[in-house]
């Protein structure tokens, strides 16, 4: 087979001028997946909730680079939230190609014995609701582009229960896991394709609020790699997963990305 069809290029050719919205991009992992796709030649829709202004500053930095990027604000534990940021994105992009549903966070650690209806509403909502209905929304768009990827971010805890106090959180990463590869199903005819990045324990601000120091470095020991992963460690499986090119023949895929945390 001649090798003259895959340029070192390719990824980049594949996904410039894709319309691309990354949710929870205003740090972290989305933070580093909006970059990437920005200096991949793709227009993107940031998304943070506005408390911080970073995914504001991010998009004003990759539009003085060159890109086509702009942010919107909106809390993602309101419905109504959801469906104005996919809609603000839609307008500003002209369309979409490429949903990446990274916004979610545990909350807090909260054992069950301590567990209120408010803590549960909460979860719910931000990492399993808000998945859903930016999926609802986003489907017109995707199905005029006549095709394209959905990504959602998921967890190594889906898998393995994660660690006490996170069992909520844990329990919306699987149900988002088994939501993939149901709507994968659904929505093949369409040529949409539907998967999902599972990080293990990686090393941004999320674990800085919720894990101890002592904590992430016994499980550092732990993991074959030897070291905790980094945002940067898990936009491959992203980008990967959005380029139809590369990542076309793969849906209702889980891509575990945890330096060996977990072999599946």
């Amino acid at each position: 087979m001649s090798m003259n069809g895959w340029p070192a290029t390719a990824l980049g050719d594949d996904l410039r001028g894709k319309r691309v919205l990354v949710t929870g991009s205003s740090r972290g992992i989305g933070a580093a997946l909006a970059a990437a796709f920005a200096g991949l030649g793709a227009r993107v829709a940031l998304h943070g909730s506005g408390q911080s202004g970073a995914a504001e500053a991010l998009a004003a930095e990759l539009s003085a680079g060159g890109a086509v990027a702009r942010a919107f604000s909106g809390d993602f534990r309101d419905p109504r939230a959801v469906e104005s940021v996919v809609d603000g994105a839609v307008d500003f992009l002209g369309g979409l190609d490429v949903l990446v549903n990274n916004a979610g966070t545990m909350v807090g650690r909260m054992p069950l014995a301590s567990l209120e209806d408010s803590f549960l509403d909460e979860v719910v909502d931000l990492n399993l609701r808000s998945v859903v209905v930016a999926c609802r929304r986003a489907l017109p768009a995707l199905k005029a582009a006549g095709g394209g990827a959905i990504v959602n971010t998921v967890s190594i805890s889906a898998r393995t229960g994660g660690s006490p106090g996170s069992s909520l959180y844990s329990a919306s990463k699987a149900f988002v896991s088994t939501f993939t590869r149901s709507l994968a199903t659904e929505l093949a005819p369409e040529r949409i394709r539907v998967n999902a990045v599972s990080p293990g324990t990686i090393d941004t601000d999320f674990h800085g609020r919720y894990s101890s120091p002592e904590k992430l470095a016994a499980t550092a020991a732990r993991i074959p790699l030897q070291r905790l992963g980094t945002a940067e460690d898990c936009v491959g499986a992203y980008l990967f997963l959005s380029s139809e090119r590369l990542g076309g023949y793969v849906t209702g895929q889980v891509v575990e990305v945890n330096g060996g945390q977990l072999m599946a």
